[in-house]
């Protein structure tokens, strides 16, 4: 019995183990910046951050020069083109005559650099160039300019410059708006202050009918705050309305003639005289 144990517990290890390996051969690499871990620039591992949701697509352009040259590139943003070879190729070039497949950069020798509006990220280490740029290793150079509402436009190779004793490159480029820089707030201070206020307006209405209404126990306009204080304010404003802006003065004689009592007085006695007995 104890040995049944002692192989299944072995049993149960081993399939732990095996899981954890398989889980790292599947889970795909990402950039690796140049230099040693300590040295890494915050900034460029903050602009791969920002490059990471375009990491789940796949791109691909294909270019003719003539009857020579016929290649299709293949490209993905921090991640291997095919994950199964393991050989860290963040961009590919395939010849569609033989099928060749050639290097051009590897994730595991990433720089980016950014503008304004632009994204720059480079894969060095490709595999080495033959009769051009004395042998070194290829590099893809790729220019992410910034559009805003999409996530990732076309990819297309701009040029390659394999002319030159040393520093050869190839050129790509694609438009995405995880190169666009954050958009400011169009709320002027002003527009802010008035938000702030009418904020605390309405906490102050909402917040005085409550408590009149379930605590005081106030009805109809009663409910809203400090209304005797309100109501006052109300009339005096309606006051010194009417006292600046009347259209007369206050002494203007009455536009009509009223009748006074000395001229009633003896008309009066005049008409009553047919009254009194003969």
């Amino acid at each position: 019995m104890p040995s049944a144990w002692h192989t299944a517990g072995v049993l149960v290890v081993f399939m732990i183990l095996a899981v954890s390996v398989w889980t790292e051969e599947v889970k795909e690499k990402k950039c690796d910046v140049m230099g040693d871990e300590n040295s890494e620039s915050q900034t460029e591992n903050a602009l791969l951050e920002k490059l990471e949701p375009l990491s789940q697509m796949r791109f691909n352009t294909t270019v003719e020069l003539g009857t020579t040259e016929n290649y299709t590139y293949q490209f993905r943003v921090c991640r291997e083109v095919d994950s199964s070879l393991h050989d860290h190729a963040g961009l590919v070039q395939i010849d569609r005559k033989t099928g060749k497949t050639t290097v051009i950069g590897r994730i595991n020798e990433t720089q980016v650099f950014n503008g304004s509006d632009w994204i720059m990220l480079i894969y060095k280490g490709g595999d080495s160039y033959g009769r051009h740029c004395s042998g070194e290793k290829r590099r893809a150079v790729i220019m992410i300019s910034c559009k805003r509402g999409l996530t990732a436009g076309s990819f297309n190779i701009i040029s390659e410059e394999r002319e030159k004793e040393q520093e050869c490159f190839y050129l790509f480029e694609m438009d995405s708006s995880v190169a666009c820089p954050a958009e400011d707030s169009h709320l002027s201070v002003g527009s802010i202050l008035l938000i702030i206020l009418v904020s605390l307006i309405a906490v102050y209405i909402i917040a005085g009918f409550l408590y009149q209404r379930l605590v005081v126990g106030a009805k109809g306009m009663e409910q809203f705050p400090h209304f005797a204080f309100w109501q006052d304010l109300g009339n005096l404003m309606a006051d010194g309305c009417d006292f600046v802006c009347r259209s007369k003065p206050r002494n203007a004689p009455a536009a009509y003639r009223g009748v006074g009592d000395d001229q009633l007085g003896e008309e009066s006695e005049e008409r009553d005289d047919h009254l009194l007995p003969m």
